[in-house]
């Protein structure tokens, strides 16, 4: 049976609009997902939609429409901007879905019927907007610490989890293992919160009389679920009922126990402490092991600028696929900013980035090389018969990609993933002036001519190889161009990264320009 890999993204808020944090980690994801897949690996890469909760309710009343309908209606924008972005993902969860709500409840009562969930009176601070309780010391001059909305007092019945009895356990466990909350300075940010603070217990229910559109709790039909709880949850239930199948005809226990825990756990900052407290809490009392990794990375300004809607300067993904197409956008936010960092969109820096490497050094190295195999060699890649040291040199970079990338993506570092491939395309397109394949033929030096123009053509299936995972598009066309047999998606790296794959002889099909240079 072949190793395993599971990553998944948050589940999205309903009653969001797709924006470039929602696309950003779900493009991280899908490099992983497709990078692994690469590996020969089984994959099981998870999105999906949260879908209840007050403010849903609220939103699906004034449409004049039950909350599952207005959720039906929102969950379409991201399954649209996920097939626009090629996002290859294995199953999209929707909390909605009466196997997940299944789970929660068998999880629910698993926990109250350990004595880990207790009924309380509890009187605090509520933020309605964020559906969520907070203490005196917690909110800020009457205002939520979070959206900065005013709260209310609130005093009513609910039950907790006993997350507080968990509190050393679960410093131990982050101490313990370094890479579980990455990156580092996230890590310290949680372990400081939990060393300096006492972790209270987590109110996991909403009386029905003040919320009804949530997950029923299965030991008091007076209260649903709290949204976080719900939320958290999908990442296990969908191991059970969306994951493939775990090797011949696996049933919902054979797939939880092949793949749970989860690798990865991607999300953004703002919601790492729900996944790195409340979710470890949760899958301790539950005696299920935890995911291998949270990987919280940061935001995105404009032009330097926070973004929100009220001053209208949100970057919708979907107008920027429109006007330069998937895989620039792919490549952008990957590229432009280390993963775990804040990063700053402008039109500017994409257009720079847009035009001198995907244009220039990518798309115009492919064409420069088609090019002339269609004058020199009547369309077909020729022989390589030479051998000098140029051709070793670009050999070498070739050969040391494959290392250097399973390390970068082993540690979730896009940009230098990226920088690492990228090496190959800037000594191709040096290799190309150190030869001046013109200046051969003008000499009718047709041996050496047809060597330095097959080590280019190799060069550029292997840069296809390796941005496959970040551009796919892009990549699948290079290899159409020169002619290549088969989908990359299909591929085994390991079998396509050996030097010399590339059969002389093969007739080359000559396309579009890749990046047509954007012109402001």
């Amino acid at each position: 049976m072949p190793k395993k890999f599971y990553i998944t993204t948050p589940i999205y808020y309903v009653n969001d609009v797709p924006h470039i944090g929602h696309a950003y980690t779900t493009i991280a994801a899908d490099v992983l997902a497709r990078y692994h897949r690469l590996k020969g690996e089984a994959v099981f890469f998870l999105t999906g939609t949260d879908e209840h909760g007050q403010k849903v309710e609220k939103a699906a009343t004034e449409r004049g429409l039950t909350p599952k309908a207005h959720a039906d209606s929102m969950t379409v924008n991201f399954q649209r901007l996920w097939e626009k972005l090629e996002i290859s993902n294995d199953a999209f969860i929707r909390t909605t879905d009466r196997e997940h709500v299944a789970v929660v409840q068998e999880l629910l009562r698993k926990l109250y019927d350990a004595g880990e969930i207790e009924r309380r009176t509890y009187e605090g601070w509520y933020c309605t907007p964020d559906e969520r309780f907070w203490t005196g010391k917690e909110i800020v001059e009457g205002k939520c610490p979070d959206c900065g909305r005013p709260v209310e007092r609130i005093t009513e019945d609910n039950y907790f989890f006993l997350m507080s009895k968990y509190q050393d356990r679960l410093i131990e466990h982050i101490s313990k293992n370094p890479n579980y909350i990455q990156p580092e300075s996230r890590r310290n940010e949680v372990l400081g919160f939990l060393r300096t603070q006492k972790l209270g217990d987590l109110c996991i229910s909403r009386p029905k009389a003040r919320l009804s559109w949530g997950i029923e709790l299965p030991f008091d039909r007076d209260f649903v679920t709290y949204v976080w709880f719900d939320a958290l949850v999908n990442y296990f239930s969908a191991a059970r009922y969306l994951s493939p199948p775990a090797g011949g005809e696996s049933g919902p226990s054979e797939k939880e126990k092949f793949w749970w825990p989860a690798d990865h756990h991607l999300v953004g900052k703002d919601i790492l402490t729900t996944h790195s407290v409340y979710w470890s809490t949760m899958l301790m009392a539950l005696g299920l092991s935890l995911p291998g990794n949270i990987f919280a990375h940061g935001w995105w300004t404009l032009d330097g600028k926070k973004m929100s809607k009220s001053l209208g300067n949100v970057v919708d993904p979907n107008e920027v696929v429109d006007t330069y197409g998937a895989d620039a956008f792919r490549y952008f936010v990957l590229r432009e900013v280390p993963f775990g960092l804040d990063g700053d969109f402008s039109i500017e820096t994409f257009t720079t980035r847009f035009n001198t490497e995907l244009a220039n050094d990518l798309g115009n190295l492919l064409s420069r090389v088609i090019t002339m195999i269609e004058k020199y060699f009547d369309g077909k890649i020729p022989q390589a018969s030479s051998d000098q040291p140029s051709d070793r040199q670009l050999r070498e970079i070739a050969a040391a990609i494959a290392p250097k990338v399973e390390e970068d993506l082993g540690s979730l570092s896009f940009t230098k993933y990226i920088h690492d491939v990228w090496a190959l395309v800037t000594r191709a397109n040096r290799y190309v002036e150190e030869n001046a394949p013109w200046k051969l033929a003008k000499n009718k030096d047709l041996e050496r001519l047809g060597s330095v123009l097959y080590n280019l053509a190799e060069a550029l299936r292997r840069a296809g190889l390796y941005l496959a995972p970040v551009m796919p598009s892009t990549s699948q066309k290079i290899w159409d161009a020169l002619g290549l047999e088969g989908r990359i998606a299909s591929c085994r790296r390991q079998d396509e990264q050996a030097w010399g794959r590339t059969a002389a002889g093969t007739a080359i099909e000559a396309g579009a320009q890749l990046f047509p240079r954007i012109d402001l």
